[in-house]
């Protein structure tokens, strides 16, 4: 069983940056491939980011590619998306997933998911 919260949201402007935190419980964060997702109102939830399991390898939506990076501290059971050049089209709510077996862009490959952190992007 993993408990995963995320934290770091909030109202910033257009071109601000942000960095969301995703904190795990669990001894076993480390085996864990773990993603962003995002839902914006009145669409379904997409994906964001994947990172595995060792941080060797990450993988992007193109809508983010080149502006948010996904990062993990096997150490702190923590997971990273550090948001730069932010626009109104990343407004949504973000969760964060971990999956045993996957390393995905796929929700339904994951296994247990946090509550979702608000961010809003002001013009």
């Amino acid at each position: 069983q993993v408990q995963l919260v995320e934290s770091g949201g909030g109202l910033v402007q257009a071109g601000d940056s942000l960095r969301l935190s995703c904190a795990a419980s669990g001894r076993t964060f480390s085996r864990f491939h773990m993603g962003w997702f995002r839902q914006a109102p009145g669409k379904e939830r997409e994906f964001v980011a994947a990172i595995r399991w060792s941080g060797g390898r990450t993988s992007y939506a193109d809508s983010v590619k080149g502006r948010f990076t996904i990062s993990r501290d096997n150490a702190k059971n923590t997971v990273y998306l550090q948001m730069n050049s932010l626009n109104l089209e990343d407004t949504a709510v973000y969760y964060c997933a971990a999956s045993r077996d996957f390393y995905s862009g796929s929700e339904r490959n994951y296994d247990y998911w946090g509550q979702g952190t608000q961010v809003t992007v002001s013009s």
